[in-house]
């Protein structure tokens, strides 16, 4: 397969203000490619599109918005449209996650974790593939997580909701691979994004190297020039990712339930 040419494309890339949204925007930018950035804060994204446009010399938007939020992606679909751009490129990074026994976590926060993991990377998805199948070109990557393929004992909902992003991932790649959509699940370890910070504990980490931004955005656009379906950074992760296949689902279970459990809880 060719590799995929990004000068003067347009690229939208969610949870754009840090991490490896961030890192993506910026390797995109330094391939000549136009970039949207989507994320909460306005006056974050304002500054980082400043100064992509400063060093890049390419277009850079800044488009507030909290995909945790019923109709978020839809409006954010409009303020494109509006702005009369085409989607070639679409980052589906935005992201949370939480952790700690089931019970004790706030229903709320996990609801929003559901929407903004999962929902509304369908939906802006629905709203940015079929321009792409209609000029037969495009790229869609959805940021997974190793979490994807192992049951996650005190983060089950988070490593639920990136298994749901990489069984649709790996789905819409099927569909689309012969209709000039690349589409690809991006499998980070744990990362140094502040990711952990925002959970609330470095134990969801359990015990695990802490890979860069950089370096997983790297493996995506590798992914993506040899046209996988998934792709998963650091051999480390991916020897862990298929390991699992060799022992019950109960094992892997009781395994990442030891790794994982809360200092407090031990």
């Amino acid at each position: 397969m060719e590799k995929y040419s990004y000068r003067n494309k347009l690229a939208v890339v969610t949870g754009a203000s840090s991490g490896i949204g961030k890192a993506y925007v910026k390797e995109l930018a330094s391939k000549g490619c136009h970039v949207v950035l989507a994320a909460r804060s306005k006056d974050r994204l304002d500054a980082m599109a400043k100064e992509i446009n400063l060093q890049y010399g390419v277009e850079a938007y800044a488009l507030a918005c909290d995909l945790s939020k019923t109709n978020a992606p839809r409006q954010l679909a409009e303020q494109i449209s509006q702005l009369g751009l085409s989607v070639d490129i679409l980052i589906n990074n935005a992201g949370v996650g939480t952790y700690g026994r089931f019970e004790e976590i706030d229903p709320e926060r996990e609801q929003e974790e559901i929407i903004l993991n999962t929902a509304a990377l369908v939906d802006l998805t629905h709203r940015l593939l079929p321009d792409m199948l209609r000029r037969k070109d495009g790229v869609i990557v959805n940021v997974a997580s190793m979490a994807a393929f192992m049951p996650c004992a005190y983060s089950s909902v988070y490593g639920a909701t990136k298994a749901f992003v990489l069984s649709f991932s790996e789905a819409l790649w099927a569909e689309t691979r012969r209709r000039g959509v690349r589409v690809l699940a991006l499998c980070p370890g744990a990362t140094d994004t502040g990711f952990f910070e925002a959970v609330g504990s470095e134990e969801m980490a359990a015990g695990q190297k802490l890979s860069t931004p950089e370096k997983v955005v790297l493996a995506g656009f590798r992914g993506i020039d040899q046209g996988h379906s998934y792709i998963i950074d650091g051999r480390n992760n991916f020897f862990m990712a298929h390991m699992i296949r060799f022992f019950s689902r109960r094992r892997v279970a009781l395994i990442m339930e030891r790794m994982s459990k809360p200092k407090k809880h031990c």
